[in-house]
């Protein structure tokens, strides 16, 4: 861990010293929230493979991991973008195609599992998913377990409740503890220590930084560690889990951070339509991230006026008057 007082990089110092091929990586956010979508641009520019991904219920950058090819295998509650692909379109294809390789759990299951790991815990008793077909279906075959040392033997473990009497629950599932290799969060404020503030909904965020061995954190402000000091109690994450600081304005475009600026909907409904076809889509690829350097030039790419027009009203977090259709 890195424990420097200063641990500010570049986002290609930062994704090349710790995103490796075949690394198990989580990435923070929710659907089109918050996603660290500067990260995922770079991981996809310097063509890293193999990836074992952990998400919540991740939508944007997940898609794009998956459909760049990055993405061997995942474990992930919900991958969809909202009203723009209520179900991921690179992700489901892939799964159709057997590219992907994907485990699924619960909402609840997924935070649980990244708490165990953040816990030190080898897992999280649960009674989410009795009676559910996530109980039987697994997608990880005992070769595959076998042949992975960081994957558990098991995708769950449903017992008898060893207080049978004490309470009203019989039967209890067992999920295991997530350690990532290395976990990429978006927040709003960082100091050059690693400390941070996140605000709006944090997700499992914060879980999922603890739980694992590496974390890069990209932020929209690097601020001073007084100003944090203000009000101590707004800090989700304690510098000393933090291995890399990136500064990264709009570093969860095309997605939305709350207070600073809300989801494009130009750029992710003109996204669904290249999604949909191969073609199309390696076309997106070349235009809008192999053939950018850096965040900069997509938003340049993109234009001033579409950048304008999501930015965050002061008062309620939100853009005001942004046509979401």
């Amino acid at each position: 861990m890195n424990t420097n007082d200063n641990k500010v990089m570049a986002l290609s110092e930062a994704i090349s010293g710790y995103v490796f091929d075949g690394c198990h990586l989580s990435i923070g956010g929710f659907t089109i929230n918050r996603n660290p979508m500067a990260a995922v641009y770079e991981i996809m520019r310097r063509k890293i493979t193999g990836l074992h991904v952990y998400a919540h219920s991740n939508g944007q950058g997940v898609d794009e991991l998956v459909g760049a090819g990055c993405v061997a295998k995942l474990e992930i509650a919900y991958g969809g973008s909202g009203r723009f692909a209520p179900t991921c379109i690179r992700f489901r294809k892939a799964v159709e195609n057997g590219s992907l390789v994907v485990e699924d759990y619960s909402n609840y299951q997924m935070t649980l599992r990244f708490l165990a790991g953040a816990m030190g815990l080898p897992f999280m008793p649960t009674r989410s998913s009795l009676g559910t077909s996530i109980v039987d279906t697994w997608g990880f075959t005992k070769p595959m377990r076998d042949s992975d040392p960081k994957l558990p033997d098991k995708k769950l473990f449903v017992m008898d409740n060893p207080f049978d009497g004490w309470c009203d629950t019989s039967r209890l599932v067992l999920v295991p503890a997530i350690n990532p290799d290395i976990t990429v969060i978006h927040v709003q404020k960082s100091d050059p220590q690693g400390t941070c503030r996140i605000e709006g909904l944090t997700f499992a965020d914060v879980e999922q930084v603890k739980a694992a061995r590496k974390v890069i954190i990209t932020c929209e402000e690097l601020v001073e560690t007084d100003s944090l000091r203000e009000n101590p109690d707004q800090n989700q994450i304690p510098f000393f889990c933090v291995d890399a600081v990136v500064p990264i304005p709009f570093g969860a475009y095309p997605t939305a951070c709350f207070r600073h600026y809300d989801y494009d909907p130009v750029y992710l409904n003109d996204y669904r339509q290249a999604a949909q076809d191969d073609i199309r889509y390696q076309t997106y690829l070349k235009e809008f991230v192999l053939g950018m350097s850096n965040q900069d030039e997509l938003l340049y790419h993109v234009g001033k006026d579409r950048i304008d027009k999501i930015k965050a009203d002061p008062r309620t977090g939100y853009a005001v008057g942004l046509d979401r259709r």
